[in-house]
């Protein structure tokens, strides 16, 4: 989303006219929310549960469920007063604890609205918010799939949503944090949301480690059809992702709907170019990673540009996501069983950089530079590594971090869950 509107800094939120509610702004804003949510289930749950083994396929899908519940009860406790509301640089204040304040006095004919976003009301945008909060962990999932206790999913998904997302989401999408007057430009979370997920998925691969016999034998996908009924559910969503940040129904909310489809096309072209070069057949499961790294790029920069430059954020995003997700993991020799930082991280850096290329004055109303975009990624991947490290060993003390070897041979699901898909 972006926060770079003309408000001034004030309280957590404040109590207008109702008749000042726009409801054509709201009515966008409901949809978007709806459509963010659906990214995360069933998008991202069939997506990751049809390239996992038979033996772990509702496993996977539990930790997008599990993530929806644990996010959801975070983030109106305390998350989005930390995310979201004014406070220091680094967080937000406490005034949105329990959403203590956001009010709607239907007698009065009054309701809170947040400064972020002030023709909708604040409960809208709250909801809209938790779905970006949700969907965020729920990405990390598929780096550790097929291995992690699911006790410790729990543990991990609490406590990096409030350690780890929530600070990254202030510092650059509450206009007082500290990247935001850096002038990082993030206008629906290349930072916030796919840095942080890419880039905490590979150090969660290489602190959990690899699955058992990674390397050495066969590990084929459960059903690729769940994958791409999942990547087309992505695909829809991302509309709400990426048009639904502009906060209104207005035209630049048009035009971020517009290039985010036209990158996704190109990111789809180009690792399916890229694929076809290298193995000689290009598959149906590289043509929608290509398409989910085409809308994973243009994030960023959905509300800044144009059509020539969503043109060359989805090719350049799809080849250099193939290269990672596929040459590099092969290179380096990790386990990030469903290509999270390949994806997330490679697209989301691209993304992010060449918002600094393309952005358009006429469009977003700024610009920015490429030295303080790589600024903002290099924080993000700085501090997005190190938290989850610590996180992670925490965990792994508290209550270890791994299915034992039996449990793994086994599978996540009869193990973890008692059941199975047949």
């Amino acid at each position: 989303m972006t926060l770079l509107r003309s408000v001034p800094v004030q309280a957590a939120g404040t109590l207008v006219d109702a008749a000042t509610i726009n409801s054509g702004d709201t009515a966008w804003m409901l949809t978007s929310t709806a459509l963010v949510l659906l990214m995360t289930i069933p998008g991202l749950a069939l997506f990751y549960a049809g390239m996992v083994r038979k033996k772990n396929v509702l496993g996977t899908m539990a930790h997008s469920i599990v993530t929806v519940a644990i996010v959801s009860v975070l983030w109106v406790v305390v998350g989005y007063s930390l995310a979201l509301t004014p406070g220091s640089m680094l967080l937000g204040g406490l005034d949105r604890v329990m959403l203590d304040g956001m009010m709607f006095l239907k007698e009065a004919g009054k309701l809170s609205v947040s400064p972020l976003a002030t023709t909708i009301p604040e409960s809208v945008f709250v909801m809209y918010q938790m779905t970006f909060a949700i969907i965020t962990p729920a990405l990390i999932t598929g780096a550790f799939a097929e291995r992690m206790k699911f006790s410790a999913l729990i543990l991990f998904i609490g406590t990096w949503s409030l350690v780890v997302y929530a600070p990254i989401a202030h510092w650059v999408w509450e206009p007082g944090g500290w990247l935001a007057m850096e002038g990082v430009l993030d206008f629906a979370g290349g930072t916030v949301v796919h840095i942080s997920a890419g880039i905490s998925g590979l150090m969660a691969a290489l602190i959990v480690g690899p699955r058992m016999g990674y390397g050495d034998e066969p590990m084929p996908p459960y059903n690729l059809a769940l994958t791409l009924i999942g990547a087309a559910l992505l695909w829809v969503g991302w509309f709400g992702f990426n048009a639904g940040s502009a906060l209104a129904a207005d035209g630049r909310a048009g035009m971020a709907m517009l290039v985010t489809q036209v990158a996704s096309a190109t990111g789809a072209l180009g690792w399916m170019a890229a694929e076809w070069l290298r193995r000689g057949k290009p598959s149906v499961l590289g043509l929608v990673s290509g398409a989910v790294s085409g809308l994973v790029a243009i994030t960023p920069a959905s509300g800044f540009v144009g059509i020539s430059g969503a043109l060359v954020i989805g090719a350049v995003a799809g080849v250099a996501c193939y290269l990672g997700a596929i040459a590099l993991k092969g290179w380096l020799g990790y386990d990030d069983t469903l290509d999270v930082f390949g994806i997330h991280a490679i697209g989301g850096i691209t993304g992010s950089l060449l918002t600094a290329v393309f952005a358009d004055k006429a469009i977003g109303g700024v610009s920015t530079t490429l030295t303080t975009q790589a600024f903002g990624v290099g924080v993000t991947i700085l501090y997005a590594g190190m938290a989850t490290a610590v996180i992670l060993i925490v965990v792994q003390v508290l209550v270890g971090l791994r299915v034992s070897s039996s449990d793994e041979v086994d599978g996540l699901d009869s193990e973890q869950h008692g059941e199975s898909v047949s």
